[in-house]
């Protein structure tokens, strides 16, 4: 059997930034075997299976693998995917173009719209199929600290603590007072089982309000080595668990909150992810979660 794939940078415009990801089509014939052991080869913090969508008015279904598991949802692959499908439908095109790509997950459905402009990188933007929820309290900030190399004095600014979101999967939502701390982070071997692992939670989101771009309202990190990713260039699903931390400390009034969030910067993969969270009655309504993508690379896999 042989297949095609494509690889995109996705969470931003330009080619070798980003996070990488591999799209493998027509894959229906695959087995779960068979997907993770690709998934292991192309070794990218995810990769894209497509298929068949169930619903014949949906564009597709995808399953989501990372080197060591599979997801029930994650943000680069559905952003990445959306902007390959539409711009493989649209070929060539000589002014801009909007569409919608509904993609089946196996968390459910999720529409996308996807704008296309010639000469420019593709732009993708979903509601998080899930709101994010107070998944409750961590371990003592000094147990944290020590699963990420800092100390406890370098976790937390203003009124923001560390605490736990999930939109799906747990994820344990570390602020950090500065960018310096934030850059010299690193998993800890010893302690990190003991800080996250063994609490349930699959990764590590770290963030904090000093930024490289003046653009940007947070600088983030993401550690999830339970999934094979000691750490990812641009994490859509813990954005959206930022969204809830937002939402909690923050304190937004009703409206539209567009937040551009950095991420990837000490891997040397510069990306941007636009985080946008709508209040209403004091409560979150929905997360948007948008960003572009570039294709990088195409080829035919041999199964």
């Amino acid at each position: 059997m042989r297949l095609d794939f494509y690889t995109l940078d996705v969470f931003t415009g330009v080619r070798f930034g980003g996070n990488p990801l591999a799209v493998v089509l027509e894959a229906d014939e695959l087995s779960d075997t068979q997907m993770q052991t690709i998934a292991r080869e192309f070794n990218l913090s995810e990769t894209v299976f497509v298929t068949k969508p169930e619903n014949p008015a949906h564009s597709a279904g995808i399953r989501i693998f990372t080197p060591r598991a599979e997801l029930m949802f994650a943000g680069h692959p559905t952003v990445g995917t959306a902007v390959l499908l539409a711009e493989l439908k649209a070929g060539e095109i000589e002014a801009e173009q909007d569409s919608i790509v509904t993609l089946e997950q196996q968390i459910g459905f999720v529409r996308v719209g996807v704008r296309l402009k010639p000469g420019d990188a593709g732009f993708a933007e979903f509601d998080a199929p899930k709101l994010p929820k107070d998944a409750g309290a961590l371990p003592p900030v000094e147990k944290l600290a020590a699963g990420i190399g800092l100390i406890a004095n370098e976790i937390g600014f203003e009124n923001h603590r560390a605490r736990c979101f999930a939109a799906g999967p747990a994820v344990a939502m570390i602020p950090v007072s500065t960018r310096e701390a934030i850059a010299k982070a690193i998993i800890s071997p010893t302690h990190w089982t003991a800080a996250f692992e063994e609490q349930g939670i699959v990764g590590a989101y770290l963030y904090t309000r000093q930024c490289l771009h003046n653009s940007s309202a947070f600088h983030a990190r993401m550690f999830a080595p339970a999934l094979g990713i000691p750490e990812d260039p641009a994490t859509g699903s813990a954005a959206i668990c930022l969204a809830g931390a937002m939402h909690h400390f923050d304190d937004f009034p009703d409206g539209r909150h567009k937040r551009i969030v950095e991420q990837g910067y000490e891997m040397g993969r510069p990306s941007q992810i636009i985080v946008t969270n709508v209040v209403r009655g004091g409560e979150l309504e929905a997360v948007r979660v948008g960003g572009q993508a570039v294709r990088v690379s195409a080829g035919r896999l041999s199964v």
